[in-house]
């Protein structure tokens, strides 16, 4: 007569090796109910018709992507992503962390200033591996000592790691850059496309605001949309630059 089993957590795994295991609970804690925008506190992007289709604005302690729109526009997405980042510093008081993988170079001070960011509130951070990169956010996140968090990664956010930091929440914004290309499913809330546009010029010809156009292709809860915008480093805010035609309207626009 076999025995009878007493229940024990190892029967809830199949007899394998401890790596296996390990896996195997990753996978198992990625399928628990997550919180969405709708219970995050929000960060607004101060253009309405934007954030209508956000909506409200981007869930803080939620992963959102940046993606350059095509090659040559890495710059572009890494203004937008700096510029939330600024964004954010100014409505709390505290520090942003940035950290870079391998291959990434270090943003330039006066780069920064030029968007509005204080240096001096900036906290960089390279590491030895994308691995390294998502244990340093996740690590970020669980202080609550940061209002801001962004990852440069090459390879992409993958799904168990956006899980992980979905679980963590809390109340900074939390941006992960990477390349075009690294489209694996994720856990990220929302997904931008980030080009390069022309900047805003004074009467003389000299630039005095940066432009991007940025392509919200992945919204949960929300609606997708294209949009030129331009960013106001002293006011440390949005504004519309221009609609393009085809644009989600404020009526209208893709549910995802």
């Amino acid at each position: 007569m076999e025995p009878q089993r007493d229940g024990s957590d190892e029967d809830l795994l199949p007899s394998t090796s401890p790596a296996a295991r390990a896996e195997r609970i990753e996978a198992l804690r990625a399928r628990i109910v997550l919180p969405d925008a709708a219970s995050c506190p929000l960060l607004p992007l101060g253009v309405p018709l934007i954030d209508w289709c956000l909506p409200g604005g981007l869930g803080l302690g939620l992963p959102h992507e940046v993606v350059p729109d095509g090659p040559g526009d890495e710059a572009a997405s890494l203004g937008f992503a700096l510029a939330l980042v600024a964004r954010r510093l100014a409505e709390a008081t505290g520090e942003a962390l940035l950290v870079l993988a391998p291959g990434h170079p270090l943003p330039y001070g006066h780069g920064l200033a030029g968007l509005g960011l204080d240096p001096e509130r900036l906290l960089i951070l390279e590491v030895g591996s994308e691995a390294d990169v998502f244990r340093a956010l996740e690590a970020a996140l669980q202080s609550r000592a940061l209002r801001a968090v962004a990852g440069l990664v090459s390879e992409g956010l993958p799904l168990i790691a956006g899980r992980r930091l979905r679980i963590v929440g809390g109340d900074a914004l939390l941006l992960v850059l990477r390349p075009t290309g690294a489209e694996q499913p994720n856990g990220a809330a929302t997904r931008w496309r980030i080009a390069a546009a022309p900047a805003a010029r004074d009467c003389f010809g000299h630039p005095v605001a940066p432009r991007w156009r940025l392509r919200l292709d992945r919204c949960r809860n929300g609606r997708t949309g294209t949009w030129i915008v331009e960013w106001d480093r002293a006011a440390r805010r949005f504004g519309l630059a221009e609609r393009l035609a085809g644009h989600a309207s404020a009526a209208g626009g893709r549910r995802s």
